[in-house]
Order: C-alpha cells, then sequence, then structure tokens
C-alpha cells in the first residue's frame, strides 16, 4: 500500500516536490503555509539502462562529451526517461572497501539541459542511492562535484575539499 501511494520529497527550505497524484487539498494546504511545490513530470519514468548505449551516449554528449569514455556497454547506469529518451543519468559506481564498509554511489550525474530545474535528477539520485543501500552498501559516496550543496538536499555532506595542489582546510 505505501509504495503505490503517492510520494512527496523535500527538496530543501520551503520546498516540496510531489507526484502528479498527489492530493490536492494536501497540496494547496501545503501552499498556503508558505511551501513551493513543484510537480514531477508524469511522463518520466527511471529504471536501470539497457541496450544498445547509443541512446545512452547521445544524451551524455548533451551534458558533458568527454564523460563518453566512462559509460560502457557493461557499466550499470540508472537513468529518467520520459518515453525512450534518457534525460537523465549516473553510473551505479562501486569504490570498493575501505575499513570493512562497502563505498558505492551515483558517479558523473547529468540532466541533459532541455529537463533541468524539474527535479528529474534529484529524483534519480534519490532512487539510485536507494538502490545502492538495498545491494548492501555501507556507504554512498560522491567522489567529484561542484554541486555539493545540491547534493545535500538529500543528506550527502562534504567531507573532503582538494583541487589540484591538494587537500583544501
Amino acid at each position: 500500500e505505501a509504495l503505490d501511494a503517492p510520494r512527496w520529497q523535500w527538496t530543501g527550505g520551503k520546498k516540496i516536490q510531489v507526484e502528479r497524484s498527489f492530493p490536492y487539498a494536501i497540496t494547496e494546504e501545503l501552499v498556503r503555509r508558505g511551501h513551493e511545490i513543484s510537480v514531477l513530470p508524469e511522463n518520466i519514468t527511471f529504471g536501470i539502462y539497457e541496450g544498445d548505449v547509443s541512446r545512452l551516449h547521445a544524451a551524455i554528449r548533451e551534458v558533458e562529451e568527454d564523460w563518453v569514455q566512462f559509460f560502457g556497454p557493461q557499466d550499470p547506469v540508472y537513468c529518467a526517461f520520459d518515453g525512450e529518451k534518457v534525460v537523465s543519468f549516473c553510473i551505479l559506481d562501486e569504490m570498493g572497501i575501505c575499513q570493512g564498509l562497502r563505498i558505492a554511489g551515483p558517479g558523473c550525474v547529468g540532466t541533459v539541459p532541455a529537463y533541468r530545474k524539474k527535479g528529474i535528477g534529484l529524483k534519480m539520485v534519490q532512487n539510485a542511492t536507494a538502490i545502492l543501500k538495498d545491494r548492501g552498501y555501507d556507504i554512498s559516496y560522491i567522489h567529484y562535484t561542484q554541486v555539493g550543496h545540491w547534493y545535500a538536499r538529500l543528506g550527502y555532506r562534504t567531507v573532503l575539499r582538494w583541487n589540484c595542489r591538494g587537500i583544501l582546510p
């Protein structure tokens, strides 16, 4: 029953994202109380990418041409789809074991420009993180990003900052 119920997600401050089927009366009350509500597009689905990587590579090229090399046919990639079109993607990156803890995380996260600012990428990373947890990983780690504040909306926190000169204070 809970899996079929309309879902919502707090995305920071007074911002809440809801599924299209979320009860209108509750949405109205949240707006009345000063919340900013966004609705996840209805036609977006999520899942592991399967098949020929050419469609996936086309989406990656729209985001970052250099990343195509990191997405091979055997890599586990979690995506958001608009019909058959890949609109957001991330590698389910297994990083190994450290001090007995299994570590993995979403890597090379991207959303094609026309689909940004709709909550799709955030929902995709939230789903990908849950998949990794279900697979028995103890820690989910983002190993390189310039948008730490974006990941913080899902509970990630910065534990190390570095640049070409080394670790930053």
